[in-house]
Parts: structure tokens; C-alpha cells; sequence
């Protein structure tokens, strides 16, 4: 344990928390399990705030956007920070600095969970003590696994009917793989809930009826009618972290005494380690539980100094070679972080949310920006509270910060020391699934329109801004309804822009289902030099989800080096519109197999549009299809209305994976077309009289039926060639 209190060499004299003492967590969960409710009991007992916020009184710290107040919901991630003194465990009686995203858990705004998990050294998944494992916990979890990213869990609102500790642990266990044990487990349930037992130490955490902050609480004994349940678990407990520690499994085998501090450090080493989940019991909204996880935060969650280091790549020496490079914290390193997050502020400007990997960044400084070969002066440095923020000369390997001054920015950029030159490995964002065109109500809007949402665009890597070839219309497009309906609303209220929105559009795709070859020619001739450009290709079908590749496979000369790039982005350009309605071709190789070039009249823009034109030859043949985005959906309803849901859902074309009922609920699990499901929030509760909900996530994309595509194309009098 006292390795863990000698600080590292790799801390500047100047920090006030040193790494060891610093901890980036987020705070991740499927929509409505408590996650900002527990973020504002943080921010309390770590006292940052001095007055308990409530969701829905719209007084949170951390829901500070009006639209997340107006709504409920959390749209944004927000970052904040409070100090948290634990009197048990490793770093007892040491001030730590916990720094907090509060992400948001409707799938709309998953590009806000994926960018924070990107940056986090730790995570604390929330689940309710109810409905366990759901739709967004999957996801969640996924992003978590993405990003390798350490985490513990809170079974939250264990003070609800129905709670159940216990199966939710085995729901972690058997939904999302995760190997779940108690730290400690709850004294009661519902109504009765009223303190946690601890399985390191064996001893009862009682709260105070009369204190409804939470504050006040008693160690006492383990109650006599828990204590066998209390033992089986923390043998159960240790018989599982035996695994992570040889020490401890020796002495567990020789049935020598197991202290609490080597069997705390066990369980830090097993939680850094991912392949071990710490769970912890509580009610946020009844103030219960908040302290001990906090605790675990401190004592189980890893520093900056224990995540392996980061990988970037620099440009080498021979052309398309990638030189890899590890990035370590360390303060007297060269600057290297990444920008994970950008927003405009009314008042700085744009704000560019940042986390230094390694080195010591000063105001005034200037950064060195990779992608762009630019380097940019920092003007400012801030440290962020939700909306509001705090001025710093300097920060340092591990920190959290927004910068001020640097312009040509865009989310995933890597911004560090010239001497760096290196990429650090960007997150990524799922495509949009929903369209609709926009037009100002007013000539006079057009510009502010189109200011508006380039700096939203800008914002959110998930907001994707086009018009459209036809009709010149400007398409915006999104995860969802309510994404593009927050973006509406923003346009309104931050940039006094009045706009109407069209119906929303589905973004279909289409692919090929064969292998074929395609022939382009451009040739032209007008007296003086003419045009001329040949290219043959061939395409493969890839596996859903692959992308597109594209490869030079010709050989003997019989295309010029210098034609091979423009052939490449004219097959790029004839992705943008497909031959069966129009849609981005995806999910295929194209290799550039043969061609001919002319001595005189070969141009770069002729075999451009010998590309476009032999990849459009090439996807007729190929018999492409048309693929529409596919969702799950999962709705839980009382049992009496289950028949009517479940043929509501098979009309919209929907499969049943599973049906279970749990507590007098049902429990209905489907994959249906994004296109049957507008509107759908209105019409389950006319079902169910108001009393079913439902989850709504991107599954993939599949085949549109026959029939579906031919009223498709009869409606858009296209033509199909079967």
C-alpha cells in the first residue's frame, strides 16, 4: 500500500493534486437510471455546491442547458471536478481530485458518451436497482470495452418497489459479461432500504432517519440476521480476486488472515486490470450510498500513472508508412493531448474541451496541430464547472481542460509539441440515421442559417450538414427525432434564426451482392487537345460495416502513377449517389484492374470521371440493393397490453427476439425499420393507456423488402434494374 503514496518523479513541484491523487472518471448509463442525480450528491458531499439540485426541478449543476432543463434529460456532457477525502483504503486521509463527466443516456446523443469514454481513465456504470440491465446499458458498456476504459457499478435507486439488488448483479453478469461482485451489499430494500454493509471491512454503514442530506450515518456491527448472507459474499469476493493476486491466493490457501488493506489493494488491482467489476449498492435521489462510491472512485479507479500509455502515429520517411509512438504522463514531457469536444460559448468564443496526455501547458503557449500543419497560440486556459469556468496559468499530464485561441480545430484533433508531430488515435462516431431539409423563414435568415449550423456541425461530429444535389435544399441530418429536434431548438434560442424543417428522411445506403467489373471512358474531342481517360475496375462485396476500400491492383504502367489518385476519387464521388435510388454506396473493395492513357490528351479530370463513370458501370452490374437502417427496440409494458404492442410492432415490420416477464411487466424485444417507427412515442402510449415506454437504438443496416422498395421507387419515379 505504500508504494501507491510515493509519488512518482513524473509530477511537476507546481501540481496541487499530484497524479496519484487525480482521478478522470465518467458517468455513464442507460437514460433515466440516475446519473445526474448521483453527479449532483458527488458534487455535494465533495462540496462543490451547497444546496442539493434536483432533475426535475431543473436545478442540477450539471443539466445546465435549457432544453436539458426544460426536458429532463441530459444532452450534453459536462465536465466538472470535486475533492473527495476517504478515511479508508490506500489514500486515507488524502485530499483527491475526482474530475466528472456526467454523460448523456439517450441514444441520440451517444457521440457525447463515445468522446468523453475516449478521454476517461475510469468509468462508474449506473444501473437501476429495478430494471437491471437495459437497452443503453449494452451500448454503454460496448463503448466502455471500445475504449478500454476501467469501471465499477452503481445499482442505483435501491430505495424503489420492485428493487432488486441481487439480480441485477446477475443481470451484469449474464447480459453484458461482466464479472460482477458486491463490495457491499444493501441493508434492506424499497421502502426499508436503509444502509449498505461492507465486505472488506464486515461492518454496517446505518443512515440517519433524521438527516434527509445523507451526511450523517453510523459504522455499526453487521446485523446478526445478514451476517452469514454478509460472509458468503465477501468469501465469494475474495475467492474471485485470488485470481488477480498471488499473494492473496496463497494466503487464502494457507488460510492465513486476509487484512483489509491487502484485500483493497487486490481489488484496485483487479478493477485497472478490466476484467474485474466492483458493484455498489444506493439510492442517489435518497442520499444513500453516494459516499461509499465515492470511496471506491478513489481507492479502485485508476491515476492517470496506471492506464497503459497512448498510442499516436507520425508520418515516416517512406510514402503511406505510419511511425507508432507511445504517449506517457509525464509533466517534464513534450505537450501531447487531445481535443475531444467543442463548443461555442457565448461569452469566450469557441471552447475546445481538452485532455493533456502528457507535458506541462501553459497560457500563451502555442500547439502544434497535425492534421493541419498549423500551429495555433492558446490564449486562454480554463477549467471547466458545467457552463461555468474557472481562468488557470498552466495545467498539467492527466488534466481536463478547455482552451481559448485555436481556431482551425475539429473534435479528435491532436494538438501537441511541434517536435511531437504525431496523431494520437481519434474516437469514432456512428453515421447519422435521420434527415429532414431546412430553409430560414426569411432571405435575410439564410446567412445567419448557414453560420448557425456550420458551428453546430462543428460541435457535434454526429450532425451532418449537405445539400442536396436536386433541389439545392439544405439537409440536416441526425441520430434521431429528438437529436434534430434539439438542434431546431438551439437554432431558435442561441443563434435567433427561424426555420421550418421538412418530414424527417431516413438515410438509407446502398450495396453491391456480387462480384463484377466496370468500364469508364471519357474521352473528348474539340479541335484542339481533347480528353482522355480509361479506367476498368472490379468490385467485391465486404461484410456489413466494413467501409469502402480501394486499391491499385494494375500493373505494367497501363495507367500513369499520377492518374491513379484522381481514378480513386472519382469511384469516391460515385459512392455519394447509387444506381437503385440514389443512396451512399457502401461495404465494397474496388480495385483499379486495367485502362489505357493517351500521350497528349490525358488529364487528371478525365480520369476522374473515367472513376465515376466505370464505378456507376460497375454497380449496375454488381445488382446492388437498397439497405435501410434497422433499430432495436424494447418495450416494457404491463402484461395486459402485451398483444396489442406485440402486433403493433409486427405491422411495422418488426421481429420478435425475445418476450420475458418480469414483475408483472412484459418485456418485449424487437428489430424494426427506423421508416415504421416515426411517431411511435404517441401511439404505444395510446396503446397502453399511457403506462408502456420504450428504448429505441441503431441496430444495423438490412435489405429493404421487394415490395417496400418498389412503392420507393414508384414514388420517386426511379427506375430499378433487377
Amino acid at each position: 500500500m505504500s508504494s501507491l503514496l510515493e509519488l512518482s518523479s513524473k509530477n511537476a513541484t507546481g501540481r496541487k493534486h499530484p497524479m496519484e491523487f487525480t482521478r478522470n472518471i465518467g458517468i455513464a448509463a442507460h437514460i433515466d437510471a440516475g446519473k445526474t442525480t448521483t453527479t449532483e450528491r458527488m458534487l455535494f458531499y465533495g462540496g462543490v455546491v451547497h444546496k442539493i439540485g434536483e432533475v426535475h426541478e431543473g436545478t442540477t449543476v450539471t443539466d445546465w442547458m435549457v432544453q436539458e432543463r426544460e426536458r429532463g434529460i441530459t444532452i450534453t456532457s459536462a465536465a466538472i471536478w470535486c475533492n473527495w477525502t476517504t478515511q479508508e483504503g490506500p489514500f486515507a486521509g488524502i485530499q483527491n481530485q475526482i474530475n466528472i463527466i456526467d454523460t448523456p443516456g439517450h441514444v441520440d446523443f451517444t457521440a457525447e458518451v463515445e468522446r468523453s469514454l475516449a478521454v476517461l481513465d475510469g468509468t462508474v456504470a449506473v444501473f437501476c436497482g429495478v430494471a437491471g440491465v437495459q437497452p443503453q446499458s449494452e451500448t454503454v458498456w460496448r463503448q466502455m470495452d471500445k475504449y478500454s476504459v476501467p469501471r465499477i457499478a452503481f445499482v442505483n435507486k435501491m430505495d424503489r418497489t420492485g428493487a432488486d439488488f441481487y439480480s441485477v448483479v446477475e443481470d451484469i453478469r449474464s447480459k453484458l459479461g461482466g464479472n460482477a461482485h458486491p463490495l457491499y451489499i444493501p441493508i434492506g430494500a424499497e421502502d426499508t432500504f436503509s444502509g449498505l454493509i461492507d465486505l472488506v471491512k464486515m461492518c454496517a454503514y446505518v443512515y440517519d432517519r433524521s438527516d434527509v442530506a445523507g451526511v450523517k450515518f453510523h459504522e455499526t456491527e453487521v446485523p446478526a440476521n445478514m451476517l452469514a448472507q454478509a460472509d458468503k459474499y465477501r468469501q465469494s469476493l475474495i475467492e474471485c480476486l485470488c485470481d488477480f493476486d498471488d499473494a492473496l491466493a496463497e494466503s487464502y490457501l494457507d488460510g492465513k488472515y486476509i487484512s483489509n488493506s491487502d484485500l483493497m489493494m487486490a481489488i484496485r488491482k483487479a478493477t485497472v486490470s478490466r476484467e474485474f467489476l466492483g458493484v455498489i449498492p444506493g439510492s442517489a435521489f435518497k442520499n444513500k450510498g453516494v459516499q461509499m462510491l465515492m470511496d471506491c472512485v478513489v481507492n479502485y479507479l485508476p491515476c492517470p500513472l496506471d492506464i497503459p500509455p497512448m498510442i499516436a502515429y507520425r508520418t515516416g520517411k517512406v510514402e503511406g508508412e505510419k511511425q507508432e509512438i507511445s504517449i506517457s504522463p509525464d509533466d517534464a514531457g513534450k505537450v501531447c493531448g487531445l481535443a475531444f469536444k467543442l463548443y461555442s460559448d457565448p461569452y469566450v468564443g469557441k471552447l475546445i474541451f481538452f485532455r493533456v496526455y502528457r507535458g506541462n501547458l501553459k497560457k500563451g503557449a502555442s500547439l502544434y496541430n497535425p492534421r493541419t500543419r498549423k500551429t495555433e497560440r492558446i490564449s486562454r486556459l480554463l477549467i471547466m464547472k458545467a457552463n461555468d469556468r474557472v481562468d488557470v496559468e498552466e495545467v498539467f499530464s492527466g488534466d481536463i481542460c478547455a482552451i481559448v485561441g485555436a481556431r482551425e480545430v475539429r473534435t479528435g484533433d491532436t494538438l501537441c509539441d511541434k517536435e511531437v508531430d504525431a496523431e494520437l488515435i481519434p474516437p469514432t462516431f456512428p453515421d447519422p440515421v435521420i434527415s429532414m431539409c431546412i430553409e430560414p423563414n426569411t432571405t435575410a435568415d439564410q446567412d445567419k442559417l448557414s453560420m448557425a449550423l456550420n458551428r453546430l456541425s462543428e460541435e457535434d461530429p454526429t450532425f451532418i450538414v449537405s445539400t442536396a444535389e436536386e433541389t439545392g435544399q439544405t439537409i440536416i441530418s441526425g441520430m434521431g427525432e429528438l437529436h434534430l429536434e434539439i438542434i431546431r431548438d438551439r437554432l431558435f434560442r442561441e443563434f435567433k434564426v427561424e426555420a421550418e424543417a421538412g418530414k424527417p428522411q431516413i438515410s438509407y445506403r446502398e450495396t453491391i451482392t456480387t462480384t463484377a467489373t466496370g468500364e469508364g471512358k471519357f474521352i473528348r474531342q474539340s479541335g484542339g487537345k481533347g480528353q482522355y481517360g480509361h479506367t476498368v475496375i472490379r468490385v467485391t462485396p465486404l461484410a456489413r460495416g466494413k467501409g469502402i476500400e480501394i486499391e491499385n491492383a494494375s500493373v505494367g504502367g497501363v495507367i500513369p502513377k499520377e492518374f491513379i489518385k484522381p481514378i480513386i476519387d472519382g469511384i469516391r464521388q460515385a459512392t455519394h449517389n447509387g444506381v437503385v435510388v440514389g443512396h451512399p454506396v457502401v461495404d465494397f473493395k474496388a480495385e483499379i484492374i486495367d485502362g489505357s492513357f493517351h500521350d497528349v490528351d490525358s488529364s487528371e479530370a478525365a480520369f476522374k470521371m473515367a472513376g465515376i463513370f466505370a464505378a456507376r458501370d460497375a454497380f449496375e452490374k454488381a445488382l446492388s440493393i437498397l439497405l435501410e437502417p434497422i433499430m432495436s427496440v424494447e418495450v416494457t409494458c404491463p402484461e395486459e397490453y402485451q398483444g396489442d404492442i406485440l402486433g403493433d410492432l409486427n405491422r411495422r415490420r418488426g421481429k420478435i427476439h425475445n418476450m420475458d416477464n418480469k414483475k408483472g411487466l412484459a418485456i418485449l424485444k424487437a428489430e424494426v425499420p427506423l421508416e415504421t417507427m416515426f411517431g411511435y412515442a404517441t401511439d404505444v402510449r395510446s396503446l397502453s393507456k399511457g403506462r408502456a415506454n420504450y428504448t429505441m437504438e441503431p441496430s444495423h443496416f438490412d435489405q429493404v423488402p421487394a415490395t417496400v422498395l418498389k412503392n420507393m421507387l414508384d414514388n420517386s419515379n426511379r427506375n430499378y434494374r433487377s
